[in-house]
């Protein structure tokens, strides 16, 4: 089992920053790649980012250029700096982790961006 604990939600106004993190304990050897998904209130989650234990990225082309997705192996975390959001932002983010075939979940931090 790999038990995932996202930080870092809020309150912010458009245009501002937040730096969401994600913390993994349990079995975390052989944890693959890392991301983010999100959840507006009446709409289906939605991915966002993730990376590679190597570092490779990839993003969804609304968050291009705002958001950088990194990831620190030693202490287990991977983070989310969101920057220039917009009120189109504000959901509900979950952290996820693939081992050996599953995908694994955190419990949700909420972003929550005022025009």
């Amino acid at each position: 089992q790999v038990h995932l604990v996202e930080s870092g939600g809020g309150l912010v106004q458009a245009g501002g920053s937040l730096r969401l993190s994600c913390a993994a304990s349990g079995s975390i050897f052989s944890i693959n790649d890392m991301g983010w998904y999100r959840q507006a209130p009446g709409k289906q989650r939605d991915w966002v980012a993730s990376i590679t234990r190597g570092g490779s990225t990839n993003y969804t082309d609304s968050v291009k250029g705002r958001f950088t997705i990194s990831r620190d192996n030693a202490k287990n975390t991977a983070y989310l700096q969101m920057n220039i959001l917009k009120p189109e932002d504000t959901a509900v983010y979950y952290c996820v982790a693939w081992r050996l075939g599953y995908n694994y979940w955190g419990q949700g931090t909420q972003v929550t961006v005022s025009s």
